[in-house]
């Protein structure tokens, strides 16, 4: 029971954060992997993954209908995602972390140095015609996107919002609401190999999950109310959390 609750709590915590601005697996996996040390590791990530789905399934229907949504571009986004995430689970074992974690390094250090000095960066929705080029460049962001979550993972939420901002001019909440439709996609094409292949333990998942949910509730409401600027502030702290693991993952390794 005491096990169930700190992870709850985790639970909690991470579909609050990720319901704004991504980055829940921060939280969640570590207290996964410490607290169940002896859980074989695609199994914690399977149990990981179906909580974190159900979270941003929530967080995904409470943003539709109270952000606009851009569906031409997020729908295809989303589409691409799922598909290049099965082939970048499949090229894991090609490609090293070691070779990844520098270059994800400095790609977030140059997305927070640019958000940060470019004050006006997401703070206003421009006006987009969308077209055959958009079209395309939403299919190329979701498959890259895609490919990473299932190549390494962190800061995939992150690294959507701020290409949706960077290149079709969304605000950071507009951002946020199509960074979770294009990641529950991805989500969902991760389970399809967890769930099939038993590597999920129902009996933390469920409470974990309904625990993810109602923080994702929390998180949506507070990201509605508190607006644009707020989301900002929350995804530059992201950047510099998800700065600092990955240089002392570099220095431990």
């Amino acid at each position: 029971m005491l096990t169930l609750t700190l992870l709850c709590g985790f639970a909690f915590c991470a579909g609050l954060i990720d319901a704004a601005v991504g980055g829940g697996g921060l939280i969640q996996i570590p207290a996964l992997f410490n607290i169940l040390p002896a859980v074989p590791s695609a199994t914690l990530l399977g149990t990981n993954k179906l909580a974190s789905a159900c979270g941003t399934s929530l967080a995904a229907r409470s943003f539709i209908g109270r952000v606009a949504i851009p569906w031409s571009l997020v729908l295809p986004a989303a589409f691409s995602a799922f598909a290049m995430a099965f082939l970048g689970a499949a090229a894991v074992s090609a490609v090293p972390t070691a070779v990844l974690r520098p270059l994800v390094l400095v790609l977030i250090v140059a997305m927070a140095l640019y958000t940060f000095f470019k004050k006006d960066f997401g703070a206003v929705r421009r006006p987009l015609s969308v077209g055959w080029r958009e079209r395309l460049l939403s299919l190329l962001v979701g498959g890259a996107i895609g490919f990473y979550d299932g190549l390494f993972g962190p800061g995939t939420g992150s690294f959507l919002i701020f290409l949706f901002i960077r290149c079709f001019a969304f605000d950071f909440l507009q951002a946020s609401a199509s960074a979770k439709l294009v990641n529950l996609a991805t989500n969902i094409a991760a389970l399809c190999f967890f769930v099939p292949t038993g590597k999920v333990l129902y009996g933390v998942a469920a409470p974990m999950a309904l625990s993810n949910m109602l923080g994702a509730w929390v998180g949506t409401r507070i990201a509605m109310k508190r607006g644009t600027a707020f989301i900002r502030m929350l995804f530059l702290c992201l950047l510099a959390i998800l700065i600092v693991k990955l240089g002392y993952d570099m220095i431990k390794a």
